[in-house]
């Protein structure tokens, strides 16, 4: 749907009168999986599509909201904004508002129609992109003029307290700061980051939906979050460390010992593995050196299944697929797992090929329809003039 369609809907729901128009992405990462709420390194791109917010202020006080999306609307007192409403899409924008109200801003009443194009359940961080959207806006309309790192701790702050999901900063961060062709190689403790072109020349990179909602997405994330801090417990037995990432690979080696339970050593393994592999990947990048990136997208998807379990047979499949089509360099699960989408590297010439093999050994695995995306590569959060 088009900005005028929008503008159009927008009218019909609550009256005409003067908008703003505000679009924040979705996000792919390329390598560092479930690294960023362990303190380490990522490398996330920030996409073309994501979601477009229509706002206004209205002068009933009241937070109204709506979305292309889904039928579920909202007319909520600002008074009584506070608690989740059940399992409903309006918790991110709701989580959002109530972080800025804790903060001591009055928004009073504000009209908000979201129309979001990034498939749902897959991964491609649809809540980042609705919470960033909802940040700049509110940000923008009250004229707070609030650094745009402290809105992305917001809006972590709005799905960590509010949502429920123990998620790092990778995604808001990568919403929020993302750059046009070119992925962010951040660092989730100190926010420090680069800008790293996306140098692939003849290669593009193609996102696989495997159309597997990620129902356990959640309580599974923050399961694997738990493990986590266990681990740490574990490791600051040899090393003070405050995250698990502060632990290098070859210092990981021979510890297994430690560990009283395999699973808890698995999980650190893969995390500071794959923290390693991300150092490794933004090198092969900036070298031009694509066949050790794609193989380190690989080494990375192995890591997420048998150390990490958070695959699952749907990406299992579609990945495995992609690994034995030709001229594929690299193929991963991205965001975090249980379904949703992989993301692959490849070469230009037989990207169709690729798509036709992988959605015909993937139906006949799977008995699922994939959908396919070429990832092109946009800006961050900003108004839309």
């Amino acid at each position: 749907m088009d900005t005028v369609q929008l503008e159009t809907m927008f009218a019909n729901l609550y009256g005409n009168s003067e908008t703003r128009v505000f679009f924040a992405p979705g996000r792919v990462n390329l390598i560092g999986e479930h690294t960023d709420y362990n303190g380490g390194y990522v490398l996330p791109c920030a996409l073309s599509f994501g979601t477009t917010l229509i706002l206004r202020k209205n002068k009933l006080n009241r937070i109204r909201l709506a979305t292309t999306n889904f039928d579920f609307r909202a007319d909520l007192p600002w008074a009584e904004i506070g608690d989740k409403v059940g399992n409903e899409w309006i918790n991110y924008p709701l989580g959002v508002l109530l972080q800025f109200k804790q903060r001591g801003f009055n928004i009073g009443g504000v009209d908000m129609l979201f129309s979001g194009n990034i498939p749902n359940g897959a991964g491609l961080s649809s809540s980042a992109s609705i919470e960033m959207v909802t940040a700049i806006a509110i940000d923008d309309l009250l004229d707070i003029k609030m650094d745009r790192v402290e809105l992305i701790k917001l809006c972590r702050a709005a799905e960590n307290q509010f949502v429920g999901m123990n998620c790092g900063i990778m995604d808001q961060f990568a919403v929020g700061m993302g750059h046009k062709n070119s992925a962010l190689f951040l660092n989730c403790r100190s926010l420090e980051y680069k800008i790293i072109p996306m140098n692939i020349g003849g290669f593009s990179l193609v996102i696989a939906n495997t159309n597997k909602r990620r129902e356990l997405a959640a309580s599974k994330y923050n399961e694997r979050v738990s493990e986590c801090s266990t681990a740490l417990k574990v490791l600051r037995q040899v090393k003070p460390m405050a995250d698990l990432t502060d632990m290098s690979i070859a210092e990981f080696s021979g510890l297994e010992y430690l560990f009283e339970d395999t699973t808890i050593f698995k999980r650190a393994k893969h995390v500071i593995s794959e923290n390693d592999r991300v150092l490794q990947a933004v090198s092969a990048l900036s070298s031009g050196n694509l066949t050790l990136f794609g193989e380190l997208m690989n080494q990375s998807h192995i890591s997420l299944r048998d150390d990490y379990e958070v695959t699952g047979f749907e990406l299992d499949s579609i990945v495995s697929a992609a690994w034995n089509t030709k001229g594929v360099l690299g193929a991963r699960m991205t965001g975090a797992g249980f379904g949703g989408c992989s993301v692959n590297l490849v070469k230009d010439s037989v990207v169709q090929d690729f798509i036709s093999n992988v959605a015909s050994a993937y139906n006949s695995l799977t008995g699922l329809t994939a959908e396919f995306y070429n990832a092109s590569l946009g800006d961050a959060a900003g108004k839309v003039d």
